[in-house]
């Protein structure tokens, strides 16, 4: 027995929405203070967002900058986004997605997620995150899966040549999601394998700043980290990693120490 998890918002206005669209360029543009998501990308292939600019309060929820769900071979390029949620956020069916040069924050980072919260949710994968940085972020690469959620697959993520100033969370997978404090408890049957973590580096605000809390029964696998160089000057003591259920390569520098 299932629990479909659906958030509902009373006030779910959408600056911009682009669905069934193919082969178009959004440049240029900027959205302020949107009620809800900034740009909702639903059902399109090849599109291409540069030289956007969003901007939100820090505190405004649910404002995402780019949310995208089941949609193929989007870039987002050379922009600025600072909102009060996500900057960049993949639901189901998002695949081939190329994030490149974006400066995040304040805002919850880019984030994966939330997957498995309904049946027959499509698989995510082909993402390619690079040369972007993080400054102020709540998290700053995120996946995140239900508890106890349906089946789905994330596979094939690489996120290379990122630079995290202050971030809470510079490096998160979190298959125990569950914002309400209330959810149903179980594994997450999300499967997350081949996830690539290179060159991250900068400055973590908490003391763990690799977090791996993937699914008793759908462990991650093949994960890599190569060359992490992320320090912590609080007082709750030395940076360090913290992992359950994940299977993977640790290469070159490891700071915090490497805990897979």
């Amino acid at each position: 027995m299932h629990i479909i998890h659906i958030v509902c918002f009373p006030y779910a206005f959408q600056s911009l929405r682009f669905d069934f669209v193919t082969n178009s360029r959004i440049t240029q543009l900027t959205s302020i203070n949107s009620k809800n998501s900034h740009m909702n990308v639903f059902a399109c292939k090849y599109m291409k967002f540069d030289q956007i600019h969003i901007i939100a309060p820090k505190a405004s929820p649910n404002t995402d900058g780019i949310h995208i769900g089941s949609s193929s071979n989007i870039q987002i390029l050379d922009s600025t986004i600072a909102t009060g949620d996500d900057c960049v956020s993949m639901s189901p069916g998002s695949k081939n997605i190329n994030i490149r040069n974006v400066m995040c924050g304040p805002s919850h980072g880019i984030s994966v997620g939330s997957l498995g919260g309904g049946p027959n949710e499509e698989d995510v994968s082909g993402l390619m995150v690079t040369n972007c940085t993080s400054i102020g972020t709540q998290n700053g690469l995120r996946v995140k899966t239900w508890a106890r959620s349906y089946t789905s697959n994330v596979f094939n993520l690489t996120f290379e040549d990122i630079i995290m100033d202050n971030v809470n969370n510079p490096i998160i997978i979190d298959q125990q999601y569950c914002p309400s404090h209330n959810c149903e408890k179980g594994d997450s049957q999300v499967q997350i394998r081949d996830v690539k973590y290179r060159n991250i580096r900068g400055i973590s605000s908490s003391k763990i700043a690799v977090a791996f809390d993937c699914s008793k029964g759908k462990p991650c696998e093949k994960i890599e980290l190569n060359n992490i160089n992320l320090t912590y000057h609080g007082d709750e003591g030395v940076v360090a990693s913290s992992c359950s259920n994940v299977k993977g390569i640790a290469n070159g520098q490891q700071l915090p120490g490497s805990c897979i």
